[in-house]
This record gives structure tokens, sequence and C-alpha cells, in this order.
């Protein structure tokens, strides 16, 4: 029997384990299905199962009666839980929920099971699921619950093939000959199967940039190229808008008769991209947008490293005949970029004459590709983190034409891929979608096409279908190719396998779309990309390719139906006091294991963008902390909050409120105490005079709401203002750590924990660092420095937006996050707090509260800590004023802020900054 070999493995791990120690390695299983590779060289020799529905198990031997924990070393990039049984009996629950980042050797650590009381001799391990298995490389059975070491595994089997004399993957293959009559039989398929005779495409020099949302910013300067109209007869081109010389095309669109074409372009590289409209004919040709009038004066301010000024970009014909693009207009800059060099775009439109400019998302990060959908909604890529992983969700999104109605589609809690751009609908295929998937960095939007179907369950990644499942995306950073000589996915950050852009939907199985073929070179070759015929079977067929410049974003010449015209259904009343209505129908729904009627209040929070006026002269990192320019907090948000209030919650569960339009909005559900249960890890933009409204919490697009016997409670009274908590004279104030929570710690805390008299280990003073507090210091958890903590059940549990930066977005059950899951609350309010967890960590709760039975905080005192726990720890109340230590002497060193500043607007002149 094949167990014999699991148990109490010899030789070197032998003599690393204990005696009450049991090694397994992953490959050597008693019993398995078909379709698990014991050790996959793709993944790095870990135990792989393709497909769903697998199972593994594997037989150690017991050596004494006893109990034992199991650990067992795994990674997975998306959440994949199993069912546990141990020697024929099946655990309650499931176990391996977690995500650790990626699907290699580089992703695993460990998950610890028990303890368990066990018989002497053999025992069965098996895990089982009905959809996908992590990866594994082993388990350790031992008595101590502290994680092994993960030298008692066997090593993974990582093969690093030298690169080819290009610097290319392995078995790389010369680049194929453009033969004439392969590209003029392959122009003859796409012509029959888009039923035109004509291609519209763009030449450009490939762009260089250094992460997807920066091809507008940091490319190397390389002008040329045009927009070219291509016959697919005999392979003729024409170029249009050739008045337009020495510089870059950026992407277009094709107006739905087919006789106009929309496009961005950069004049010169200290310009930014502007849009302009010409016809296919090449006549006609004019700007539809000026920049703004101060646009010399934004440059001068706000150069830094590269252009700052205005670019509009990514333009889209609207079915009213408006325009949609995205343009840092908005004036904002990326949270998780230190030198504050990166702008930020986001989604606005104007109406053809260039005519009412208007905002629609007022996000504080990227969106890109806006494309009008059927039903004439807008789909787009958003990027986002509220109180998640910094990379991991840029997803695909939808609003109606006003900005109304925003939605995700798919993918605001897929780990992977963690960039999805380039959305298309699939025409005549309702519910399906194409999108690009490529990494974070270091590159431009490049990667693998990606179909998904919406029929699927949207919070899984059971939508998505690999259209070319040669390239992958398994890591924050590069690109996994298939190699051809092995069979294994191998990293390769320079982009030397093949590589897709600009996939454009034909049907479910035909795709056109820029592609570079392996032996074209690196993802940054000038010339490296042609135009292809990519199919579903697995086909990718070159129908166009030029010697000296790379060819995107082929589009058939041909008409299409427009869409219907969406009205808008604004309240005009609201409208004109920049608000919006939001109804909840019930609380509950989705909130398991939250007893009815415990749910009193919801929080009204906003995530503040980070402006371009909070730059500072002479700021070259100074304030700057773990990639935040403006430092707001320590290891937790990147991003800054605000509060507006708190609304009543009805006794079943619904609720209705008006909230600030224009705003980036997110909900916590709170009990009596005013301690948050759930937090909406996302935001969402109520547009002027719209009405919301939602079924309850962790809804999807496609959730129902119950039937109602009787119209909600809610609805029969006019809508809440938010109102201030209590012990608070305003419902809006900034959340801010030194003015809210410091001033109850020197009141009730410092006496014991100070700098003289540490009681527990702990310093509560005041006191400042170079960035924050002592006490702020001494409460949060370091995440840097290797730490890959997503949520630690400490004193104060928090969410590290920066680390890890992927696998940190699935969803958290109620109580997971805040004062439900904090010992510091629980320990002040030990009635009110039913902490969850083993026994270590119940035994030091109550050491805990006995120890600190004397403290008693007025409500309004609990208020300011448990709110400040519930939001995620945010230092700083807005983004203005000097943070390092070494300003202390400067009248802007830490000012307290007003509400104004914490919403952006500069309490100084720029000079007393």
């Amino acid at each position: 029997m094949r167990s014999s070999v699991l148990v109490w493995v010899l030789a070197v791990l032998a003599a690393a384990a204990s005696a009450e120690t049991i090694v397994v390695p992953a490959a050597q299983m008693s019993d398995r299905d078909q379709r698990v590779v014991p050790a996959d060289g793709k993944y790095d020799g870990l135990a792989v199962c393709h497909g769903a529905g697998g199972f593994e198990e594997w037989t150690a031997r017991i050596p004494a009666v006893g109990a034992y924990f199991v650990h067992v070393r795994y990674c997975s990039g998306n959440s994949r839980p199993c069912a546990l049984t141990l020697g024929g009996v099946k655990q309650p629950g499931q176990v391996l929920k977690g995500r650790t980042g990626g699907f290699l050797a580089a992703n695993l650590t460990w998950e610890t099971w028990g303890p368990f009381q066990l018989d002497k001799g053999p025992l069965k391990i098996r895990l089982d699921t009905r959809g996908l298995m992590p990866h594994f490389l082993g388990l350790v059975i031992s008595t101590d619950k502290k994680q092994p070491d993960p030298k008692l595994l066997p090593a993974p089997k990582i093969v690093r093939p030298a690169p080819s004399p290009r610097g290319a993957v392995s078995n790389e293959p010369p680049p194929p000959p453009n033969d004439p009559g392969v590209l003029a039989a392959n122009r003859q398929a796409v012509r029959k199967l888009i039923g035109a005779d004509e291609i519209v495409f763009i030449k450009r020099i490939t762009y260089t940039s250094n992460h997807y949302y920066t091809e507008y910013l940091n490319s190397r300067w390389a002008p040329g190229g045009g927009i070219f109209v291509l016959s697919l007869i005999d392979g003729s081109q024409r170029q249009i808008a050739s008045e337009l010389q020495g510089g870059v095309f950026g992407r277009m669109d094709l107006s739905f008769d087919a006789k106009k074409v929309l496009f961005d372009w950069k004049r010169s590289k200290d310009e930014g991209y502007r849009i302009y409209e010409v016809g296919i004919d090449g006549t006609g040709l004019r700007q539809v947008l000026p920049p703004p009038p101060d646009e010399a004066e934004l440059v001068k301010r706000y150069h830094l490293d590269y252009h700052n000024g205005t670019d509009d970009m990514h333009p889209c014909y609207l079915a009213d005949g408006g325009i949609a693009f995205v343009s840092t207009r908005c004036q904002a800059s990326t949270l998780c970029n230190g030198a504050d060099a990166f702008t930020t775009p986001v989604l606005f439109r104007v109406n053809a004459d260039g005519h009412n400019l208007r905002q629609l998302s007022f996000g504080a990060l990227s969106e890109f590709s806006p494309a009008l959908l059927p039903d004439g909604r807008i789909l787009y890529s958003r990027w986002e983190y509220v109180d998640k992983g910094a990379v991991a969700a840029k997803c695909i999104w939808a609003m109606r034409p006003d900005g109304s109605a925003s939605e995700e589609v798919y993918g605001n809690d897929i780990d992977f891929p963690t960039t999805m751009v380039q959305a298309r609908p699939i025409p005549n295929a309702p519910g399906q979608y194409v999108f690009l998937g490529c990494p974070h960095y270091p590159q431009n939007a490049l990667g693998t096409i990606v179909r998904i179907d919406m029929s699927q369950p949207i919070r899984t990644d059971e939508p998505m279908t690999y259209i070319t499942p040669e390239v992958k995306l398994l890591a924050e950073g590069g690109w996994h190719f298939q190699d051809g000589a092995s069979d294994r996915m191998i990293v390769d950050r320079g982009g030397n396998g093949p590589l897709y852009r600009d996939p454009w939907p034909i049907d479910p199985e035909h795709f056109l779309a820029a592609h570079k073929p392996r032996g074209y070179g690196s993802a940054y070759a000038p010339s490296g990309y042609g135009l292809y015929l990519v199919t579903a079977s697995g086909k990718v067929e070159p129908f166009h390719r030029e010697a000296d410049i790379s060819c995107w974003q082929p589009m058939p010449l041909a008409p299409r139906p427009r869409p219907p015209v969406m009205v808008s259904e604004a309240d005009a009343q609201l409208a004109a006091q920049n608000q919006a209505r939001c109804v909840v129908t019930d609380v509950y729904q989705g909130l398991e294991g939250v007893e009815r009627g415990s749910i009193r209040h919801i929080r009204v929070l906003e995530q503040i963008p980070r402006p371009w006026r909070a730059r500072r002269p002479g700021n070259r990192g100074s304030d700057c902390y773990d990639q935040q320019y403006a430092v707001v907090s320590k290891d937790t948000a990147l991003g800054l909050k605000v509060q507006h209030g708190v609304v009543p919650v009805e006794s079943d569960g619904s609720a209705h409120f008006v909230v600030p339009a224009n705003a980036n909005i997110f909900l916590q559900v709170l009990d009596e105490n005013y301690l948050a249960v759930q937090t909406e890890r996302t935001f969402v933009n109520f547009m002027p005079g719209e009405t919301r409204s939602c079924i309850g919490c962790h809804e999807t697009p496609r959730s129902a709401p119950a039937p109602l016997g009787a119209p909600p409670l809610a609805l029969r009274r006019e809508a809440s203002l938010p109102g201030p908590q209590p012990g608070e004279t305003s419902a809006r104030r900034p959340l801010h750590y030194p003015s809210d929570v410091q001033p109850v710690l020197d009141r009730h805390c410092v006496k014991c924990h100070n700098e003289k008299d540490t009681q527990g280990g702990l310093d509560l003073t005041g006191r400042p660092t170079q960035f924050f507090s002592v006490s702020y210091e001494n409460l949060i958890t370091e995440r840097r420095r290797g730490r890959t903590d997503r949520r630690e059940p400490d004193l104060v549990p928090t969410i590290g937006e920066n680390h890890p930066k992927t696998g940190n977005i699935h969803y958290l059950p109620a109580r997971s996050l805040g004062s439900h899951n904090s010992l510091l609350i629980a320990m002040l309010v030990p009635d009110k707090v039913h902490i969850q967890g083993d026994k270590d960590r119940l035994d030091r709760l109550a050491k805990l509260v006995k120890a600190h039975r004397e403290v008693r905080l007025q409500p309004a005192e609990l208020l300011k800590i448990s709110n400040w726990v519930d939001t995620n720890a945010q230092y700083y109340g807005s983004y203005f004023g000097r943070r390092n230590l070494r300003d202390k002497d400067h009248p802007n060193f830490r000012p307290v802020p007003t509400w104004e500043s914490a919403i952006g607007i500069p309490p100084l002149p720029e000079d007393q900054r």
C-alpha cells in the first residue's frame, strides 16, 4: 500500500522533526482524483487538481494517543474552500477559505486545524470540494499549535529555465514569416465573419509605461503612426486624420453609422491627450474639447516627473449623441503613489459640440476604456480599494449615460486577473462580455483575452473562460506563459511570450485583437504587435502586420445598432441640493448570523480622492509613508475617509435616507451601541437627484428582493438626513485620531500605560513619532517588512490595503472587522461585544477584562474609540499639513482638520503650507 511512504518521513526530514511530528509531503498521496498532478511542474512542483469537484487524500501514522494539530502548507489566488475528513469523520464547516495572493510556491502559507483527539495508528486525511482546490506542498501533524518551520517539508521544485539569447522564455520559436498568401486568406476569413470589407485600426509605437494605468503618463515619447483603414479584399490601406503628424494616437471609437471616428491624440511630449473627431473619408477633422482655460498654469504648478496637466482620453459615442471619455480634469492623484506623479482619470461626458461638460464618476483611482452596452449604458473599467487590497480590484462596472445607477458587472472580489480592462459586450450574447486581463505592473495594458458569462455565479471565477490560456495572470506583476518545452507556466516580467490587447468580439467564439506572438521580443517591442483573428478553439491567425510599427484596436468598419436613449430620472428638488435618495428594503438580507432587531443605525462614510492641490512644494517624500504621498494611516487605509453621520434603521430592517451626491459613499450597519456589524468595502457614486435602492448587504446585481407583504416601514416617512452620533454636535466630521482617540486615552489609560510605566508592554501616550504617535503605533499591527497578515484579530483588527496588495478583497462575514472582533473594545465593554476565537485568545481577553475592570468610559468616549476602530484606524483627518516630525516647529505641522480641509479644500495658501 502506497500509504507506507507517508509516515515518519526519514533522513533529513526526520532529523528536523520532533518525536511528536509527522511530515506528509503533498505529492505522496494514498488516494486522489484522477485529475490530480501530485507534483505539477507548471506550479513549482505543488500538488494540483485540474478541474472542479476533486479530492486528495493522505495517510499518516499517529505514534500515540493524544491531542494533535494538523498544519497544511498551501497557496490559492482566490477562495477555494474544502471539506476536511479525518479518519472517516467529516469535520464541521470548511477549511482553506483564505487567499494567499497566488498559486505558486512564493504564495505558500500555513493553515492550522485542531486540536483533534487522535488514536494511535494510521489516520486518513482527506480534502474534497465541489469547486476548484488550492495547491499543496504538504502537511505536518504535531502536538504543537505553533506553525512549523517550512523547511520540514520538501522544497518546491522551482525550475528557472535559462533565457534564450533574445531574453525570451525558453523554447522560443523564430518569428513566423509574413506570408502574403496566409495574410490574404486570413483577411478573407475575417471579412466573412464580420460581414464588412474594411477594418479601421491604429498604428502606434508600443507604449513603454511601468503600470497599466500610466500609459499616457510615462511611456517613452515615440511619435508616429495614425488611424488607418485596411481593405480586407486586397490589403491596401488609407490614412485618415493625416493632418495630425508628429504625435501619438491613443484609443478610438467608431460612430454607429460608421461614418465618423472619435479618438485621442497627444501632440507633443509636454502636452496632454486631446479628443478629436474625423470623418471616415478623412474630412471634417475637429478638436471636440479644448483643454481648461488655465491649462498652462496647471502644468506649471503641478508638473512633477511626468506631464501633470489635463489628459482627455478613451472617447466613446453615446446613444444620445454625447461623448463619454476619461479625463484627469478631476485633478486627483493615485493614492498609492508616494511621489504624487501619477494623475487619476475618471469618467466624464460632454455634448458632441464640446459643451455641457459633466463629471460622471468621482472615484479616487483610475477608470478606463468606456464602451457602450446594447441597452445604452456605459461599460467601463474601475480601480478602487476601500479597506481591501490596493491592486486587486480593477474590475468591470456599468452606469447610465448620466452617471446614475452605477453597478458592478464583474470582478469586485476576484483576485486574478488583478486588472480587467478594455471590456466589451459580445454581440447577440446577452450577459456575455470580453475583457483584457493584465497585471498591475511593470508594463502597459497587455495580457490575455478573457470571456465572461454572467449566468454563472458572479462571486466566483466560474464566469471566466481564458480564450488565450497560453498566458495567464497568477501574481500582481508580470505574466505567466506556457512553456513549449515543459508545458509549465513560466513567470516573465519582460513579457517575452505571447501577449494580447484590444479584444473586439465578433461572437462568443471569434475575436479580433492586437497580438504579439512568442518570438517578437519583449512586451515593449516597438513593432511587435499586429492584427489577428483569435478563436475560442485556440487558433490565432494574423491578417495584418507592419514591419516598423505596431498595430492596435482593430474594429470592423460597419454600421451597428444605436442603443436606446436613456432618459434621466433625477429628482429636480434633490438635485438642486446636491443630494440623492437611498432606500434599503431589508438590511438583514445577506447578514448571515445577525439576529433581527439588532441593527439600529447606518453610518454614512465617504472616501476622499487626494487632490492635486494637496501637493506641497518641496515635499519630495518628506511626508511619504508606505506609498502615501501625504500619509493617512499606518499600514491600514491609503485613502482618507470622512463621516457624514448616521440614519435610523426601522424594526423591519428598512432604511430611507439622503446622501451627498457626487461623492464616493459607502455604508456601515451598526447595532444599538453604534458598533459596526458590517462594512460596505466598496463605494457608490450617487448622482444629484438619483434614487437608489438595495435589498440588503452583500447582494449582487441579479439579487431579487423577497416578496413584501407591506411597504417597508422606512418608506412610510420622509427620508432621514444623516445626523450626529451621541456626544457629537455635527453629523459631518473628519476622522482624526489625535482629536478623537488620544484624549480618551489620556483620561483613562496613560496613568498606567506611559513612557515610564508600560504595563503590559504598552505605552499609550500621545508623544509624536516620525509620522504618527506612540499610542497609535503601539495599537496598530505592523504589516510591512514581510508581514502578510490580512486581518489580525488583535487589539485593533484592521485591513492593510498595501499589505498584501492582492488576495485581500474577499467577502468577510458580519463582525469579522471592527469593534466586534476587537480585544480593545471587548475589554472595555465585555457585556456588549462577544469575541470569538481559540482558547488562547479568550484567555487573553479574560485577563484584559480583569485588569481593566475599574476603567469606565462614558458612552461618548467609547464611541470615539469604536468609531475609529470601525473605520479601519485612520490617523490623519485630511491630506493637508506637514506630517514629518522634523517639521515640528513649522506653523503647518499636523493641524487639526476642519470639515473643509477634510474634503479637499486647502486651509492655507500654497506658500504657507
